[in-house]
């Protein structure tokens, strides 16, 4: 395995764009100084609500040497799923854009795999791990650090040329690569996303509270939910996107190539009573390899029960119509 730092990056960035990854940065594997003490704040604040897994594992999101031993890059890659089309939210629940289509762990991990292949082909073998969403990594982070985007209000990862509709992976690796510098800042004092949230879920800028946010609320929350979050689901069963939807960068993000992020039939077609009358086998069939699955064909039912109580009189209609 021969070959420069600057020739192993170029490669690298090369193979990431032929496998359609929007972005691809690279930063050194080191223990995340920068970021321990923000993290020790949220978790000691219980922003991460009863997601209790984000308790484990607090020196492995740090340092992803303790993940990958004898690593010396992080790459960071970002996929775009920004949808060609919207689903119609009129008489119909809403169900955030990165559940449109199929599972992004499985479709960008068969991905990955392959360009590591080639990867393999081309520089000589190196020992590495993928992840996407999958483990404890700062995908943020380290996508920060290597130049993708900056971390915008609402605790996203922004970039001017595209916005925040994409998803996030990366590979460790013991290559020893040309490191990325990260960008700066440019929300400005832009408070869109913090206006917009209709729980306050945005405590500070980039400050999250997870046990305020939808999506947790949706997808995360096991439990039944809250009364406090009652008049604030603006009809959100599955996820929420309200904070990235306002957010004026992203009138720049262009439709993903990617079909497999396409949303379906039933999806595009589907009305309230539709989904009141769902039943398990019509959830199976629907969401066979969609991210949906993680809220169970229970959860789903449960998150469009607290909608239908926030509006008792529409229910009433349409189960009479």
């Amino acid at each position: 395995m021969k070959g420069s730092t600057t020739t192993y990056s170029a490669i690298i960035k090369a193979k990431a764009k032929k496998f359609g990854f929007q972005s691809c940065g690279i930063s050194r594997a080191r223990f995340l100084e920068e970021d321990a003490k923000p993290l020790e704040d949220w978790l000691a604040n219980n922003r991460h609500g009863k997601m209790s897994y984000m308790e484990n594992y607090f020196d492995k999101r740090l340092d992803p040497t303790l993940l990958v031993e004898g690593s010396r890059a992080v790459i960071s890659l970002s996929y775009n799923y920004f949808p060609a089309e919207t689903l119609p939210d009129l008489d119909s629940y809403k169900i955030s854009k990165y559940a449109y289509g199929a599972d992004y762990h499985e479709v960008i991990k068969e991905i990955m795999r392959e360009m590591v292949a080639e990867l393999k082909e081309d520089i000589g073998d190196f020992d590495c791990r993928i992840f996407t969403d999958s483990a404890p990594v700062l995908e943020r982070s380290w996508a920060r650090n290597s130049g993708i985007g900056w971390v915008g209000k609402n605790a996203n990862l922004i970039t001017k040329q595209s916005g925040s509709f994409y998803f996030l992976a990366e590979i460790i690796c013991d290559l020893d690569l040309e490191e990325d510098l990260p960008v700066t800042d440019h929300c400005g004092s832009c408070r869109k996303c913090i206006d917009a949230c209709p729980t306050g879920a945005i405590v500070s800028e980039k400050t999250i509270d997870g046990s305020k946010c939808i999506s947790y609320a949706t997808i995360e929350l096991k439990d039944g939910i809250p009364e406090s979050f009652k008049g604030k689901m603006e009809n959100w069963m599955f996820g929420c996107d309200i904070c990235q939807d306002v957010c004026p960068w992203n009138r720049f993000a262009a439709p993903t190539p990617e079909a497999k992020f396409r949303a379906n039939n039933f999806l595009k077609s589907y009305k309230k009573e539709d989904w009141q009358n769902l039943t398990q086998e019509l959830f199976a069939e629907i969401f066979r390899k969609s991210p949906v699955k993680r809220a169970k064909f229970a959860g789903l039912q449960r998150n469009i029960a607290f909608l239908n109580e926030e509006n008792p009189e529409t229910f009433s209609q349409e189960k009479q119509s």
